[in-house]
């Protein structure tokens, strides 16, 4: 796909605790975006941050040519970022990486999310709902102030739901939902911490399941020349930002 350097005008903000929804508008018509692909962010303004912030891309606006940004405030980085003004321009280099694999139409697909892991799956849900499959949704978080946007989720599928502290749905980690026992799926795809993410892909391998993660490694340049975001695979090492951020569970070592 054609990656683009880009200034995107601020179009709209809401806050969510201590993540942040932003829209970006383009005056260009945006390029073919995969479900899963992220973007490179230049923080303006922050002395201390040098690099480009990567940020999954939370969803699409074709009509509109806005990009919607789900950030989480981790950082000096991102706490900066988020910290712009409606009509603030945006730098970003975009669309990077490799998405999701679609399913096909009449396989039963879960999509599991854990914290703002979330974030690229709003994105894959509705694009799958505009292809006529309705994913199933498994998102988990610590407490109820964790899970962003659960009412905007459950127009896509039926949603389940944990928390470790028992505030919402059932009590616990994704991985004991009793959902994993009353249905069977054909394809899962994940997105949240790591171990919660092996501990799926563990799940779905001892079940015969295809399974697709997408990893979080910290980054830089995105492109794949810094090697900062290195992962070991049966292929060898390889570069998250240019091979990923989505891989297929039996290439990694895990």
């Amino acid at each position: 796909m054609t990656k683009q350097i880009t200034d995107f005008t601020l179009s709209g903000k809401q806050a969510y605790g201590r993540s942040v929804l932003l829209r970006l508008r383009s005056e260009q018509s945006l390029p073919d975006i995969a479900p899963g692909q992220f973007v490179q962010v230049r923080i303006d303004g922050s002395p201390s941050t040098y690099l480009r912030r990567p940020i999954s891309i939370h969803d699409v606006d074709f009509q509109q040519n806005e990009i919607t940004l789900l950030v989480q405030q981790v950082g000096e980085g991102t706490r900066h970022f988020a910290a712009v003004n409606v009509g603030d321009l945006i730098n970003i280099v975009f669309p990077l990486g490799n998405g999701f694999t679609l399913p096909e139409k009449g396989e039963n697909v879960l999509l599991v999310g854990g914290g703002i892991g979330i974030a690229p799956l709003y994105y894959f849900a509705k694009v799958l709902v505009e292809k006529g499959i309705r994913p199933t949704l498994l998102l988990g978080g610590k407490t109820e102030s964790d899970l962003l946007r659960l009412s905007d989720y459950q127009q896509f599928g039926e949603t389940f739901v944990t928390t470790e502290d028992g505030s919402s749905g059932e009590k616990g980690f994704v991985t004991i939902h009793s959902i994993w026992n009353e249905k069977r799926f054909d394809k899962i795809y994940v997105c949240g911490p790591k171990p919660m993410m092996k501990a799926v892909a563990k799940m779905a391998a001892e079940r015969g399941v295809w399974c697709e993660v997408s990893l979080e490694n910290l980054m830089a340049c995105g492109l794949g020349a810094c090697l900062c975001c290195v992962e070991d695979t049966v292929d060898g090492h390889v570069c998250v930002c240019k091979e990923g951020p989505v891989f297929n569970t039996r290439r990694l070592k895990w």
